[in-house]
Parts: C-alpha cells; structure tokens; sequence
C-alpha cells in the first residue's frame, strides 16, 4: 500500500497531470481509501483529521468525474453549480477553493468560494457568471439563498467538510437548511475528525447506504512531534512565552489562546517585546486574517496567534512549533492543534502551558492521547505549585472528558539549581543542545521528573 501512486487510483490524464504538477507522487491513506469510492459514485462518511489530505480525496475524484461527464455547452451559456462543498470557516474554504483551481487547471472547470465578512457584490458577480464548483460557509451561503441570488437545483455532489466544527459552531440546522435545497439524487460526502452521536445522527439524516473510511484516530498524536509542558502561574505565561521566543531556532511558532481577547493581548505583548506577531480570529476581517496568514508563511511574522475556531483549516508546510499559550477544554482539540506541526514525517515540537486551573485540562489530554506528557522544569518561571502526579490513564477508572481526581500533595519540582545558566536552561527546556527539536522520543525531557505510572 506505500508504493501506490495515484495513477493506481483510477484518475485520468488530466488529474494526474495536476498532480504532478503539484509536486505530490503518493496518495495519503485516506486518499488511498476514499478516492475509488468516491469516483465510483458512492456516499462517504470519512473519519479524518487536518493534515491527512482529507481535501485532496474528495477534490480530486470530485474533479475527475465532474469533468468526464461535462456536457457540451453552447457558446455564453452559464454554467450551474454542480458541486456544493461546505466549510465551517473562511480560512478551509479559501484552502478548499485552492484546492479544486490546483487539481482542476487541465479541465476547464470553474470553482468559487463564498464566505461572510467581506462585501458580497463581488461573489454575486462571480456566481452570475456561472461557476461548476462552489465552496462556501453556511451563513453567507444561505443569506444569497434567502436573496434568490443562487439555486443549488442542479447540484449533484454535496461535500460537508469539518462536520464536527460544524456542529461546534451551531451550524447544524443551517446545513440542514441548505441540504434541504440540494437535491435528493445526489452523492454526499462527509468528513469529520471524530465521530461523536451528533455527527453519526446528521451522517444518518443525509448520507445514503455509505461507505465508511477512517485513518489515524484523533486520539492518535503524531509520533513526529515532541511534546512537553510546562506548568507556570497564570500571570506568568506571556514572560514565558517572550523567554522561548528568545531563541532564534523557533523560527515561526503558531500559537493557540482559548479567546479572541487573549490572543489580542499575547500580540500586544510580544510586539512590544520586538517580536512580529499577528493574531487571526472571528473578530477580523477577512483581508486581515488573510495578510495575517500570508506574513506568517513567508516568515515575516514570528508568531501566529489563533483560537481554535480560526485555526481551523490553516496548513502550513514544515510548521515546526506549535504553543498552547492556553490549554484547550475540550481534549480532542489539543490533538487537532498539534497536529499542525510534524507533518509528512518532519518533526516538529508542542510545547504547552499550564496553569493550576487548567490541571484538570491536563489530565483530560493525557487520558485522551494514553501517555503522559513531559514536563519541563528548567525554566525561568516554575509555578511554586509543583508538577501534578501523572494522570491514571486506565480508561476503565475515568471516562473521556471528566475532570481528573483530585490531585495529592505536589511532587517535588526538581533540581532548580543556580548552576543552570539562562542558555542551559533553554537548551534544558527544548531536550537537546542541538535544536529546539530533540532526537530521542523518550518518556521524559532532561527537565522532566514527571513520575512513573
């Protein structure tokens, strides 16, 4: 199954010379599972996480059968949506638009992307012309609706992508609005990185007889990435975030906040430290974000600062660092962060901070991923609250997403002797003299002394 190139997949000429063109030579698992039954006509409900290439496998056969079956159009005739894909935020279906014009430039067909936030004169233009391929979020989609702006009478293929931050966000009655405008004879397709009831419900409502296909778990936690934590004092996390920034290795660091105000405010301080940082949220505009995105990939920005909602979606080749300024809530969403960094086997480090309100957090995380995460200890702003026992990862004595038992007398925090310099200690704190990104996969860090199980 490694050896299998695309062209073993069933696509045509034109599709595979795309491929080609993009630089990609084997199919990712899940484009190895989807791509045949998507082609072949099926519905399909795919379990996969961001940075699978989940986009590629529903975009390329998508292509291929949309354009061996395109039929002869008279001249100035305008063409009608033949393919719906909905996106959760602005940022994927900006990604997914790019996808279908990359995969699609030997076809002749024509994708849009609509989303809100921006004036919506000129995506009516575009729509009024005519357009095969049409990515969108749902409220912008369903205000051209309400408008008669656009029909979806002839769409025959219906993509729902990030069906769980759909549903997160609050969209699930919109989408089935929208569904209810789509045709009945139609191929759906839908992914999602878990599959929780709600989405199996809304799978059930609209798929028919699917086909299912899952790859990596989203307990799974790439076994590229270096993971550590560091337990700090609230008041302390942003001196702790200008202290790692200090060392020029991290040459770009994505950073995650739980709200829109702390990742303003971890922006505020950083470039008053001299370090470029951008933030990109809900509050922003669209271009902003977009210039913020923009700046971070081409390294003129050290920082990128997200919440989860706006992160989603955003892909960036060889992301080496990923920070959790914030701890996540809900566990499943520190896999989807980090796993932003160690892609296509590069390596790559998570470091997260956490604060004694966020213990619980911690241990949710740990039970999720079944292993503990290493703790550092050799840095300038240890909480006097010690390090934790390591979590009891037994499934059998918690349940997924209950807060971890009440926590025993701290552990000691370790050696915090003065014969560690300030660079030591950085080096202490990244694993390795070398670089930010350690060789070994040991349990613990040199500045660990998180406990045994």
């Amino acid at each position: 199954m490694e050896s299998m190139q695309f062209s073993d997949l069933g696509l045509s000429t034109p599709i595979l010379r795309a491929i080609a063109d993009a630089g990609y030579d084997n199919p990712t698992p899940i484009q190895q599972k989807a791509i045949p039954h998507v082609l072949s006509g099926r519905d399909l409900l795919g379990c996969a996480q961001t940075g699978t290439g989940k986009t590629a496998a529903f975009a390329l056969p998508i292509i291929d059968n949309l354009s061996r079956g395109t039929p002869p159009r008279e001249r100035g005739a305008r063409r009608k949506v033949r393919v719906l894909v909905l996106s959760p935020t602005r940022e994927l279906a900006s990604q997914i638009g790019e996808s279908f014009d990359t995969y699609g430039r030997h076809t002749g067909l024509t994708c849009s992307v609509i989303f809100g936030g921006v004036n919506q004169n000129r995506q009516v233009d575009t729509l009024a012309r005519g357009v095969d391929v049409l990515v969108a979020t749902p409220g912008r989609l369903l205000d051209l609706l309400n408008q008669k702006l656009l029909t979806l009478a002839d769409v025959g293929v219906f993509v729902l992508d990030e069906a769980d931050r759909m549903l997160d966000m609050g969209f699930v009655h919109d989408v089935k609005r929208i569904a209810a405008q789509v045709p009945k004879q139609r191929q759906t397709l839908l992914f999602s990185a878990t599959m929780p009831d709600s989405i199996r419900a809304l799978a059930n409502s609209l798929l028919d007889q699917p086909v299912e296909v899952a790859v990596t778990p989203v307990s799974s936690t790439a076994e590229t990435v270096d993971q550590v934590i560091y337990f700090v004092e609230k008041a302390e996390k942003r001196q702790l975030l200008g202290w790692l920034l200090e060392d020029t290795r991290i040459d770009r660091a994505l950073v995650f906040t739980r709200t829109k105000h702390g990742a303003n405010r971890v922006v505020e301080f950083l470039e008053k430290r001299g370090i470029h940082a951008a933030a990109i949220h809900g509050n922003k505009s669209q271009n902003a974000r977009e210039r913020a995105l923009d700046g971070f990939k081409q390294g003129k920005l050290r920082a990128l600062v997200a919440t989860d909602i706006a992160a989603r979606g955003i892909d960036i080749d060889q992301l080496g660092f990923v920070i959790n300024f914030d701890l996540p809530n809900i566990p499943e969403a520190y896999v989807h962060r980090i796993g932003r960094t160690g892609r296509a086997g590069a390596g790559g480090r998570a470091m997260s901070f956490c604060e004694q309100e966020e213990r619980p957090y911690l241990a949710d995380i740990e039970r999720l991923i079944r292993k503990p995460i290493a703790a550092v200890t050799k840095h300038p702003y240890p909480s006097p609250l010690g390090i934790p026992p390591a979590t009891d990862l037994n499934p059998k004595r918690h349940q997924p997403g209950r807060s971890a038992p009440a926590q025993k007398k701290p552990q000691p925090q370790g050696d915090r002797s003065s014969s560690h310099s300030h660079h030591a200690q950085r080096a202490h704190g990244h694993g390795s003299s070398a670089g930010p990104h350690p060789r070994g996969r040991g349990r613990h860090d040199k500045g660990a002394v998180r406990p045994a199980e």
